[in-house]
């Protein structure tokens, strides 16, 4: 019962507090948002479009979730919004219940407090992007098979597929080559029996049911040039060719999952220890987290959401050490002390999203209160442990880490609104939409602008209007002489 008296408002503050504080940010939030509406206001849930024009770039979960919130009436930010942290809830609860059930209640309660609370996952469940619903439904599939490794479980392999198929519906091929790379590497040192189980008639069906009719609809409809774009263009060339330009280095996801993991980073460290390995669900929660982060490290794209499906994975593996009970007192004093730069975050975060990581880093700010609450923080866990109290020292951090959270979004939200999105702008210029045409912008800026316009505006080489808006900097309204 504490537990979840301590959990709900955690909960409330991690995913809902704030959660439209800032207005959609970065050229995708805004492309897939106005999608979704699109969808809503057309009734045609099968082709996604984009200013009218088909948009073959990811499949339509995420915009049948955002149709979904505009169908309820919800407005142009919470429409978006709202359904991803609604299904970054749900997870988490059949997070903690999938460990509960196959490993200890303490094991997934420390796990769920590691997931809730890492800055990768809670930043995506603020974000109207496909990688929280990838990752949502990739991680239940692999949560339910967890009881058929080792003992057939028909009903838990036709749950599996019928996730699996829905993460098709996220991403594309992205969840089931995944999945199979994982299977993969249980069949070398378990056998085959899993995967035969899976290639019986039902769980192929389920998974049929749930991925296949989309992709046959939008083929129907669009013919060979969806399977050219979604597939080639999005699946292969990326991967292979690097169709999009995000070219990172081999070591690129090691320091991005490190940040993703904060606070919680230094359990890594507990991974090690010997025994964890041989024990068959954990070596398939490795062998999940492992897949994911070589498999997006060959690739010639990379973002950094990419490696968002090994989280759930890394934090389960994270919550079975600690369940071990051996010593973790400095990594947790560590996790403690890695509190203290929730200032930096908030002061560099809009900095961040406006110009890059290199400008925010001389952003940040040391903050002596701060610095003296995790200074009493670390003093805390590290009696807790030398008590034995462990859950006190989890718990400790976690409620920290959410006031943590509170307070960054609290302080540079509204921070991020003005410096590097477009709603503020948009607002004050709201009145005269019809005399407005675009400059030379930035892409985020064309798509955050004609989603909040309702429209698509005009750039000023096609359309010349007497107000023009430019970037210099910030965005501004100057008029035009004809």
């Amino acid at each position: 019962m504490r537990f979840w008296i301590a959990a709900l408002p955690a909960a409330y503050f991690l995913f809902f507090f704030e959660l439209t504080g800032m207005g959609l940010v970065g050229p995708d939030e805004p492309r897939y948002a106005w999608i979704g509406r699109a969808m809503a206001q057309s009734g045609d849930w099968v082709t996604p479009r984009l200013w009218g024009e088909p948009w073959f770039e990811k499949p339509a979960l995420l915009y049948w979730m955002t149709a979904a919130g505009f169908g309820t009436g919800l407005g142009d930010d919470w429409a978006p919004r709202l359904p991803a942290a609604l299904l970054s809830m749900a997870f988490l609860l059949l997070f903690y219940f999938r460990l509960k059930a196959e490993f200890s209640p303490r094991a997934a309660g420390y796990a769920s407090a590691v997931l809730a609370t890492s800055a990768g996952w809670v930043a995506y469940s603020h974000a109207a992007v496909f990688d929280l619903p990838l990752s949502a439904a990739f991680g239940a599939a692999m949560l339910l098979l967890l009881p058929a490794l080792e003992r057939p479980k028909e009903k838990n392999l036709v749950a599996f597929a019928a996730l699996l198929g829905i993460s098709a519906l996220a991403k594309g091929l992205v969840g089931p080559v995944l999945a199979g790379l994982t299977l993969l590497c249980w069949t070398a040192r378990r056998g085959t029996r899993l995967v035969r189980d899976l290639a019986r008639p039902w769980p192929l069906l389920a998974f049929a049911a749930t991925a296949v009719p989309w992709f046959a609809l939008c083929y129907a409809r669009n013919g060979p040039v969806f399977l050219e774009e979604f597939f080639w263009r999005h699946h292969f060339a990326r991967y292979l060719a690097g169709a999009l330009e995000h070219n990172q280095p081999l070591w690129y996801f090691l320091p991005v999952t490190a940040g993703f993991l904060l606070p919680w980073t230094p359990l890594v460290a507990l991974l090690g220890r010997a025994g964890l390995w041989r024990e068959p669900r954990a070596y398939f929660l490795a062998s999940w987290a492992a897949v994911t982060l070589v498999f997006f490290s060959l690739s010639q794209d990379k973002l950094p959401a990419y490696v968002l499906p090994a989280l759930p994975a890394l934090a389960a593996l994270a919550g079975i050490a600690l369940a071990d009970q051996r010593p973790a007192r400095v990594a947790l004093v560590v996790c403690a002390a890695l509190l203290a730069l929730a200032p930096a975050a908030a002061a560099g975060l809009p900095t961040a999203l406006e110009s890059g990581l290199l400008g925010a880093l001389k952003q940040a700010r040391f903050s002596w209160p701060a610095f003296a609450v995790v200074a009493a923080l670390c003093v805390g866990v590290w009696a807790a442990e030398r008590a034995g109290r462990r859950a006190a020292a989890v718990a400790g951090i976690a409620l920290c880490a959410v006031a943590g959270y509170a307070w960054i979004k609290h302080s540079a939200f509204p921070a991020i609104d003005r410096r590097a999105g477009t709603r503020t702008f948009w607002r004050q210029v709201e009145a005269q939409r019809d005399s407005i045409c675009l400059g030379q912008l930035r892409r985020h800026v064309v798509y955050g602008l004609s989603y909040y316009a309702g429209r698509r505006l005009p750039s000023c080489e096609e359309a010349p209007m007497p107000l023009r808006v430019e970037s210099d900097g910030e965005l501004t309204l100057r008029r035009v002489l004809f």
